[in-house]
């Protein structure tokens, strides 16, 4: 066994167009030891194409757990192991969570290649508020959950990032339509980076209604990014004297005096003279 452990290499791939991927992922996948892949037959393509050949080992989501201590022992051997999923950034909404985790539990190194990722890809052109956003990823595949999640979500101020399966978008549009209102805008993003991109804005009405129409824009991987909700906020307006005599229950009446004209502007001797009785 070798005294120097090997790194664990988390690898974006593209998610579409193979110009995409970067110099130092092709790097990267050629000087591991092995690749561990969510489908072996998927990253075979990638790896041919780029002529690259490294033995593969798969990691999907049911043999995760399995597969940990596997590529924990070449780790400790000294190997350095590439993890990649089908397409764009490994771990979002895709496998190898638990195997990050345990690897940097025990030590091992865990190093990001960044690359392609179809959420701030969408993100970037989608014309929405992107300063501030959160990645809520597959919406519930049964109705009443689906639904119940929107719920949750419709106050949301910030943009809301989401992924559906084609088969799904109608009704998933439908129901953002329903529960956000048909109004609140959204914008589809559609084979991003292929050869029939799509990227349109619209209402979560108008969205839905195209999407029911046309056949078409119910194939292939999908991103919705959603403006967040109107921030609201709930004015509560406390009268002078009201605000005076709860602070002169709490402190000396020349303090409560000085803080309420911080509060409101006013002079501090006249909110003083109200307290003791004056009148003017």
């Amino acid at each position: 066994m070798s005294n120097v452990s090997g790194r664990l290499y988390v690898v974006a791939t593209p998610i579409g167009n193979l110009g995409d991927i970067t110099g130092r992922a092709v790097e990267t996948l050629g000087a591991v030891a092995r690749i561990a892949a969510e489908d072996t037959r998927h990253t075979a393509r990638l790896l041919s194409h780029l002529g690259i050949r490294r033995p593969l080992i798969s990691l999907h989501e049911h043999n995760e757990p399995a597969r940990i201590e596997r590529i924990a022992a070449a780790l400790a051997a000294g190997e350095d192991v590439a993890l990649v999923s089908d397409a764009g950034t490994p771990l979002i909404s895709d496998p190898g969570f638990r195997l990050v985790r345990t690897l940097r539990e025990r030590g091992y190194p865990v190093v990001p290649i960044p690359g392609p990722s179809s959420i701030i890809a969408a993100l970037s052109v989608a014309g929405l508020p992107s300063d501030r956003f959160v990645y809520e990823g597959f919406l519930p595949a049964k109705a009443t959950a689906r639904r119940r999640r929107l719920e949750a979500l419709a106050a949301e101020t910030r943009t809301l990032v989401l992924l559906e399966a084609a088969h799904r978008i109608e009704y998933a549009l439908a129901d953002l339509a329903a529960v956000f209102g048909a109004e609140r805008e959204c914008c589809l993003a559609r084979e991003l980076t292929k050869r029939f991109e799509t990227v349109r804005l619209g209402t979560l009405g108008e969205l839905a209604a195209w999407v029911a129409d046309d056949p078409e824009q119910r194939r292939g991987e999908l991103v919705l990014v959603v403006r967040g909700a109107e921030t609201v906020i709930a004015e509560t307006t406390v009268s002078t004297t009201r605000l005076l005599e709860a602070l002169v229950a709490e402190m000396p009446p020349r303090r409560a005096a000085r803080l309420v004209a911080r509060l409101t502007g006013e002079s501090a001797n006249q909110l003083y003279r109200r307290i003791a009785g004056d009148g003017d």
